[in-house]
């Protein structure tokens, strides 16, 4: 339909094949553990190496992860801006309304199953009870230098009303700015709606002025893809330094419970693709692993997103429309592998802190997850600046979060894999109900 546009996907979907027929997923896990060993390496704890000096060798380390983490903060709000209104635009009014409103409950459906799965696995197994003591106790001094410093999160039922107009920006480029996703997410919808309605004389520019800006974004993604094997080690070597290897080895029941959880969650995705979708769930699996390993690999929704299009399109066979509607607004707020971590995490640091939580408790910190999710910035670590929320809303002390920051980022690689396996399955769904393919199929029973 547009040249430029469809030129531009293919150029970096055949860039990110290379990467994955590369096996930048095995280069990744290579790098991982190399990570890990040379931080122990470095670890104060073994006296080879001075504090300061470890300091600032992890601080020169992480250079290059910082560096992926900044290019892809850089490029996601323009490419989920520029991919939504596109999908939006792709669709007829009609058709628009049901599958928004569908999507939207669809996406909260799956929110609520995912934390309901963490909050049962986190009170059935108590992974908290089992850390360490003598992992707590090193963190001790590290607990009370950072004590009060999480972020407040208050959801009073007085609050509720003032919460619902604050997710409309008074400012687009102010929330832009301070990266309110969900905000912006909601900002683009109406500005894409409204496109809609533009004569097509004018709706021909618009689309290939989005076209330019997600060729733009792609090619800065192509740049910060050479950066993830380097990205990872140097990240993994600096959390290890300073966590040390008796921190990681108490924290690894609560790992399982975290990929346990995963693992449920997407036999849940499955289920769906053969129920609703009415699609062999085995052949659905194989046909997303690219997207799936690169999702590990980078640990971020967004960078991945061209890929999960290209997939949607050319080898699930959705709808053009929907995959551009579904997967750009999925990267943002369909987080149900974040999520479920984010419940699993809360209950681990609470038990860890020996704190007893009510039922009712366990209940308000499922809704603030929930909620907090569905705004959870579709970038690695998004998820612990969220965290620090729910927690300090649950009564946790947020400075708990040390606690689980050695594991954090092998945790992110698995629940990112999660989150772009649900917008796939998402896809699958509706394409079956509001699907060109299936529209035309139906009128010609």
């Amino acid at each position: 339909m547009f040249d430029s546009e469809i030129r531009s996907l293919k150029s970096l979907n055949t860039y990110l094949q290379k990467l994955v027929e590369n096996r930048l997923w095995l280069k990744v896990i290579i790098a991982l553990f190399l990570g890990v060993g040379f931080g122990l390496l470095l670890s104060p704890q073994n006296g080879w190496v001075g504090k300061e000096t470890a300091d600032v060798l992890g601080n020169w380390l992480a250079l290059p992860g910082i560096l992926f983490l900044k290019l892809v903060q850089m490029i996601m709000i323009p490419l989920i801006v520029a991919s939504i209104i596109t999908g939006i635009a792709s669709n007829d009014k009609e058709n628009l309304k049901k599958l928004g409103g569908g999507v939207l409950l669809y996406f909260v459906g799956t929110t609520t199953i995912s934390v309901t799965i963490g909050t049962v696995l986190a009170t059935l197994f108590k992974s908290g009870n089992y850390l360490h003591e003598q992992a707590a106790a090193e963190h001790a001094e590290q607990l009370a230098g950072t004590a009060g410093s999480g972020a407040e999160l208050s959801f009073g039922f007085n609050s509720i009303p003032g919460t619902i107009s604050n997710l409309l920006p008074e400012n687009p480029l102010a929330a832009m700015v301070s990266g309110e996703m969900l905000s912006i997410v909601i900002f683009t919808i109406i500005i894409g709606v409204a496109v809609l309605a533009l004569p097509e004389n004018l709706l021909r520019p618009v689309k290939l002025l989005l076209s330019a800006i997600q060729e733009i974004c792609m090619t800065v993604v192509k740049w910060a893809m050479k950066l993830v094997p380097l990205a990872v080690f140097g990240l993994m070597a600096q959390l290890t330094s300073s966590v040390g290897l008796s921190s990681l080895a108490g924290l690894g029941y609560y790992v399982l419970v975290v990929l346990g959880g995963l693992a449920i969650l997407v036999a849940v995705y499955l289920l769906f693709v053969a129920v609703l979708g009415k699609s062999n769930p085995f052949h659905f699996l194989r046909k997303i692993r690219d997207v799936q390993l690169l999702a590990f690999s980078t640990t971020s929704s967004a960078a991945v997103m061209p890929l999960s299009l290209k997939t949607a399109e050319e080898d699930l066979k959705v709808d053009k429309s929907i995959s551009n509607f579904i997967i750009p607004i999925g990267a943002t707020v369909n987080m149900d592998g974040t999520a479920l971590y984010q419940t699993v995490t809360t209950l681990f640091i609470a038990q860890a802190y020996g704190l007893e939580m009510s039922l009712l408790n366990i209940v308000v910190v499922v809704i603030t997850i929930v909620a907090a999710s569905i705004g959870t910035p579709a970038i690695p670590g998004g998820g612990v600046v969220i965290l620090a929320s729910v927690l300090s809303s649950a009564g946790i002390p947020a400075e708990g979060i040390i606690i689980i920051i050695g594991v954090e980022r092998l945790l992110g690689m698995f629940r990112t894999a999660v989150n772009v396996t649900g917008d796939l399955t998402a896809c699958m769904v509706f394409d079956r109900f509001y699907g060109k393919n299936h529209r035309n199929y139906i009128k010609k029973l």
